[in-house]
């Protein structure tokens, strides 16, 4: 690369680099040290070691949290990664409003959280809801009991989500040559062996894009904290408390910013791991050698 290049790359750069540094790098650093503090906020700073990080092998309701956090994230990857893409599939040909229909799709994804958490606790109103009332499921508590709550939010989650995938995925479908399908046809292959042998071949990057943006928003993502704070403040019984949620909990509500910041030090190494492991075994998506 010629210098004048490598110039005009580093000015295009410089933002973003200086917005990431500013903004996520020293906040995540900042952070990773209150964890080794007591702070409650009021000004009081004490050295407290790995004090916090001690703490956090008997806490029960932590463990429980990231239990709650997994169960999340295995109900809400898949559901969502699948709505997605039968979504994308299902909007990938030309058909008259298709345009119509995929903004109807994406529409919940550019509504605030907090608003559709309300939406839906309106709708999911023991009784006099409107869920109820179409349903004929009366009796149904469906934020209020620790059974249904849990897979209530995950579907939630689904929804306002999978408009969003499906344009992920629209753009990858969109990415793949006509002459490929054209050329399976002539060797008579069907819409299955089309889609066994060209679309999800060559939708591998996309799906791998998919998967781990889909984990890290099951961990860590807004619907992991802002349904959770407006529908069920982590109830019933804490069977809807994440990670993100207990450690707000932990913060803001008891005062302990310190131990708050080492559980999220905690569930960022374990979040970067299991994404490094991810990586490693589909070498970013490609799946091949």
């Amino acid at each position: 690369m010629k210098r004048s290049d490598a110039s005009a790359a580093a000015a295009f750069l410089a933002p973003d680099a200086l917005g990431l540094l500013l903004f996520i790098a020293l906040p995540a650093l900042l952070a990773l040290m209150v964890g080794f503090f007591e702070v409650d906020g009021f000004g009081n700073v004490e050295w407290a070691g790995l004090e916090n990080f001690r703490l956090m092998a008997g806490d029960g309701l932590l463990w429980k949290s990231f239990g709650i956090t997994l169960g999340y994230a295995a109900l809400f990857v898949p559901l969502a990664f699948f709505a997605g893409l039968g979504l994308a599939l299902l909007v990938s040909e030309h058909f008259p409003g298709v345009a119509v229909v995929r903004a109807a799709l994406f529409l919940p994804n550019a509504v605030s959280l907090v608003v559709i958490g309300l939406l839906w606790q309106f709708l999911l109103t023991d009784k006099t809801g409107a869920v109820a009332k179409l349903t004929g499921l009366d009796e149904v508590s469906w934020l209020g009991d620790p059974t249904l709550a849990l897979l209530t939010l995950v579907l939630i989650s689904v929804w306002f989500l999978m408009g969003y995938q499906m344009l992920i995925f629209l753009g990858g479908l969109q990415d793949i040559p006509r002459e490929y399908y054209d050329a399976a046809t002539v060797d008579g292959g069907g819409p299955w062996q089309r889609f066994r042998h060209v679309t999800w071949p060559m939708l591998r990057p996309t799906s791998f894009f998919v998967l781990v943006t889909s984990l890290i928003n099951a961990v860590t993502g807004l619907q992991a904290f802002d349904l959770v704070y407006v529908l069920t403040s982590g109830g019933p019984a804490n069977s809807t408390t994440t990670v993100v949620y207990y450690a707000y909990q932990q913060a803001f509500l008891f005062g302990r910013f310190g131990y708050a910041s080492a559980i999220c030090a905690l569930l960022v190494v374990a979040l970067g791991a299991i994404t490094g492991a991810l990586f490693a075994l589909t070498r970013g998506g490609r799946f091949d050698a």
